[in-house]
């Protein structure tokens, strides 16, 4: 066992943990964090999505111990336990950006960790949020195409004020547009 110290949701957080302990596993079972879902087990499905040091990662996928003094948001952490929901998440819910909910969490966490990186861009930000709504509820949110509402503009419009982003390349719209081929 060894000892990994970081901050989750904005406290410090330490655990003892075996050196194969991936990240889903220290915040589900030794934080006691549980809205960081494992979903798929080959890193394809996103369920497990949460924000590190601001970028979006499949925490299946990462070990805890390669994330020392790290800053790690979950969807616990996104808005305050007794106040309104992140705009993000009000925007999932005012537009039924779910199916059955179970990934539902990784999937805010991937939208918030898009919208931070494509921030510079307020087109881009929404562009690429909103397919992945898309995908989500792919059978009546296509027919809107990718701009979702007024309620996705102000989720990304909250996140580039927070000022959270930074330049990247337009892997995510390669991305999307190889989606969309698929669902148009």
């Amino acid at each position: 066992m060894a000892a990994v110290s970081l901050k989750v949701n904005g406290k410090s957080a330490t655990a003892d943990v075996e050196s194969r302990t991936l990240l889903v596993q220290l915040l589900r079972e030794n934080l006691r964090l549980t809205g960081t879902h494992v979903g798929c087990d080959t890193s394809q499905c996103g369920a497990c999505v949460v924000l590190v040091n601001g970028n979006a990662v499949k925490s299946c996928t990462v070990l805890a111990l390669q994330l020392e003094g790290a800053d790690v948001l979950s969807i616990e952490g996104l808005a305050p336990a007794d106040g309104p929901l992140h705009p993000m998440q009000e925007a999932f819910r005012e537009n039924h950006g779910l199916q059955c909910g179970y990934c539902t969490p990784g999937m805010i966490m991937t939208a918030v960790g898009m919208v931070r990186r494509k921030g510079n861009n307020r087109q881009h930000a929404v562009k690429a949020a909103g397919i992945l709504f898309c995908g989500l509820d792919r059978w009546r949110r296509c027919a809107r195409g990718p701009f979702v509402g007024d309620d996705l503009l102000e989720a990304v419009d909250a996140i580039i004020g927070e000022g959270g982003y930074a330049i990247v390349t337009d892997a995510v719209d390669a991305q999307a547009a190889v989606f969309r081929k698929h669902v148009d």
